[in-house]
């Protein structure tokens, strides 16, 4: 069950990335709502119920619902804006999860000046990305600055697992929350800025990376 469930998330990915690369639209309303879904199935068929994370469960069910509201066109933006409040709540989410996946007593995390010299460039890359976008936001200006604030704090709530728990944890997660921040500045900036070259499949290859860096890597906690 549990190899099942993990080879189907694989076998939905490859669909919805060849459905951008060949415009296949029937192929991609079929697998991009199933990615989160499979990668929940598999996440259940590999952790037991007496370990399994409620706040996980709840990021990636509200992720999964951001997908399905962000393939909804309209012309007043509505469901654009009910999907970015979807992934706004399951960032929200993930920063829960990290602080549940970490040894809190652990004297090996990041202290001082260490943790402020590698939360500077996540941040810088945070402000950064506003302050290009803000001219074009026009009414989504304060929307998109609050989802860029708490998109940068869960990255931050990743980087800041260093030395509270494994080694092959903390990168599967931190990687994760990284492109994740990439997919979402992708999408911004081809949503709002300039086209990006095949922007749509880079927004999902890092998006579906990032998911499951982040699910592998919070399985990989002890």
């Amino acid at each position: 069950m549990k190899k099942l469930a993990w080879y189907s998330f694989l076998l939905v990915s490859i669909g919805e990335i060849i459905s951008l690369i060949a415009h296949i639209e029937i192929l991609h309303t079929i697998c991009k709502p199933l990615i989160i879904i499979t990668l929940l199935v598999s996440y259940l068929a590999t952790v037991t119920s007496e370990y399994r994370s409620r706040t996980l469960l709840v990021a990636l069910l509200f992720s999964c619902a951001g997908d399905i509201l962000l393939m909804i066109h309209d012309t007043d933006g509505s469901f654009f804006m009910m999907g970015l409040i979807a992934f706004l709540v399951s960032h929200v989410f993930y920063i829960f999860t990290y602080r549940q996946h970490q040894n809190e007593n652990s004297e090996t995390g990041l202290q001082g000046i260490h943790k402020v010299r590698l939360a500077f460039p996540i941040i810088l890359t945070g402000v950064g990305l506003v302050y290009v976008l803000y001219p074009v936001l026009g009414d989504l200006k304060i929307p998109v600055m609050v989802y860029a604030l708490v998109l940068v704090v869960m990255t931050l709530n990743a980087l800041l697992r260093l030395g509270k728990t494994t080694q092959p944890s903390f990168w599967m997660v931190f990687i994760g929350a990284l492109l994740f921040m990439a997919s979402d500045s992708l999408l911004a900036i081809n949503k709002f800025l300039v086209p990006i070259p095949h922007g749509s499949i880079w927004v999902m290859t890092t998006y579906i990376s990032a998911q499951y860096l982040i699910v592998k890597g919070l399985i990989a906690h002890k």
